[in-house]
C-alpha cells in the first residue's frame, strides 16, 4: 500500500526517453524526457535531468533543466539550480533564487474561470 508522497515512477540519471510520459500518483524524473509529460499527482524534475517537454501535474517541482510549457494545478517550484525556458500556467509559484528563468507566466486562481471575483 503506498503512503501519500510516495514516489511511484522514476526516470533515473542516463535513461532517455522520447514520447509521452503519464504517471499515476508521484513521479521523480533525472534522465532525458522529449515529448510530453503527464501526472494526476506530483513530478519532481531532480538536478541534471534535462526536459524538453511540455509538462502537466497537480505540483510540479523543478531543479533540473526545463524547456517547454509547464501547467500545474496548484504549484510549481523552482529550485536552485534550475533553468527553465518556456511558459508556466499556475495558481502559485514559487522561484528560488540563484534559478535561471527565461519565459513568461499566467497566475490564474484555483477556482472555476466563470466565478464571480
Amino acid at each position: 500500500m503506498k503512503t501519500k508522497n510516495e514516489i511511484s515512477a522514476v526516470i533515473e540519471e542516463g535513461c532517455k526517453f522520447e514520447g509521452n510520459l503519464s504517471f499515476n500518483g508521484t513521479a521523480r524524473i533525472a534522465g532525458v524526457v522529449n515529448g510530453s509529460i503527464f501526472s494526476n499527482d506530483t513530478i519532481v524534475i531532480s538536478e541534471g535531468a534535462m526536459i524538453n517537454a511540455d509538462v502537466s501535474a497537480n505540483i510540479i517541482i523543478i531543479a533540473g533543466s526545463v524547456k517547454g510549457n509547464i501547467k500545474a494545478s496548484s504549484r510549481v517550484e523552482i529550485l536552485k539550480p534550475a533553468r527553465f525556458e518556456g511558459t508556466i500556467t499556475t495558481p502559485s509559484l514559487i522561484v528560488e533564487e540563484g534559478v535561471i528563468f527565461h519565459g513568461t507566466t499566467k497566475m490564474r486562481d484555483k477556482k472555476s474561470p466563470n466565478a464571480s471575483v
